[in-house]
């Protein structure tokens, strides 16, 4: 039988639908006169997240490291939670590329909050880094898709606000988090300068991220763009493929959230494992056993016909996806169990 890949949501495949609508795309040159269809796609991630103007990008770590670079200059600090993507899995794309430390705050949940800001902001002086920025992550990959509430980003956008500090939101599973809190995702975007959002995550789409900001920081976004390789040309068949997702798929993620939930509550029957709750889309597995490690556990599980990423040496992650049907998911359950009894 095909493996039920729970990797990631980004393993997903481009349905026909989304693979016409790529096909059909009117397209330009985006780097000398512009793309329509990209540009239209900038037009609508702008409206949703609640911003001027927005970029497309080919990838969320090079939209991530644009936002970062547009607030900051080398020798400077930027405050975010211990375990951000930004953190671990942009290898070191903060320092390389803009010059400028981390400042990681430590949180038991992998959300950051104001007060939290506030109490590693350094003081001024000639002899410590200066603060230029703050970043925020929501939903957080490492706390298992964990949630920041708006009340929570009004805490981290005021705390930063009274310091002179610009916030970044990396916003790679944003729509995840609407979806979860059934709200708008320009209600989780209030306050922030730049936001990251994803389209290969939780949308279907093949490629593709946009970066939303204030119209005066497009030129600036570009320029940056531009030096880290990511000027595309007739972009218009990847931007179509986003604009189809924002269209068809955005209203059906919590499909996926029911299904990480519905795996987790199959799951807490296995003495043999210990699963997160989920709030969205993906379910942290703790293998309970001391014989049982992540590398051991995920090839067994591989031959048996499911696939997941190790998270630590005795923690698993489970995503689902619009390529995971219900049934996949209780199966996946089921063979989980079987190869751990």
């Amino acid at each position: 039988m095909t493996p039920i890949d729970l990797r990631s949501d980004t393993v997903t495949r481009p349905s026909a639908a989304m693979r016409r609508a790529m096909a059909e795309a009117e397209v330009g040159d985006d780097v000398l006169d512009g793309d329509p269809t990209t540009r239209c796609l900038e037009e609508r991630v702008a409206e949703l997240l609640g911003q001027e103007d927005a970029l497309f990008f080919p990838s969320g770590t090079q939209a991530n490291q644009t936002g970062i670079a547009l607030h900051t200059r080398p020798g400077t600090e930027l405050v975010l939670e211990a375990n951000a993507h930004l953190v671990h899995y942009e290898i070191a794309g903060v320092a390389a590329i803009a010059g400028v430390q981390i400042r990681p705050v430590p949180t038991p949940d992998g959300v950051l909050t104001g007060d939290l800001v506030r109490g590693v902001l350094r003081p001024v002086s000639p002899h410590v880094p200066r603060t230029s920025a703050v970043a925020v992550e929501n939903t957080h990959n490492a706390a298992g898709g964990k949630v920041m509430r708006p009340e929570v980003m009004a805490g981290v956008v005021t705390a930063a606000a009274q310091a002179g500090l610009p916030v970044h939101l990396d916003g790679a599973r944003l729509w995840n988090a609407a979806a979860a809190l059934g709200l708008p995702p320009a209600r989780l975007t209030t306050g922030a300068a730049t936001v990251m959002v994803a389209f290969s995550k939780g949308l279907g789409c093949p490629v593709g991220s946009c970066l939303a900001f204030r119209k005066e920081l497009r030129s600036r976004a570009w320029e940056i763009r531009k030096r880290l390789g990511g000027g595309m040309r007739q972009s218009g068949i990847l931007a179509a493929a986003a604009l189809y997702a924002l269209a068809h798929n955005l209203t059906r993620i919590t499909e996926d959230h029911e299904n990480a939930r519905l795996l987790a509550e199959r799951l807490s029957d296995c003495p043999t494992v210990r699963p997160s709750v989920p709030e969205t889309n993906i379910v942290m597995i703790d293998l309970v056993r001391e014989q049982d490690s992540s590398d051991m556990v995920i090839a067994k599980l591989a031959q048996a016909g499911v696939l997941v990423v190790p998270f630590g040496p005795r923690r698993l992650r489970a995503v689902t996806h619009l390529d995971v049907s219900r049934q996949d998911v209780e199966r996946a359950a089921e063979i989980v169990a079987t190869v751990l009894r």
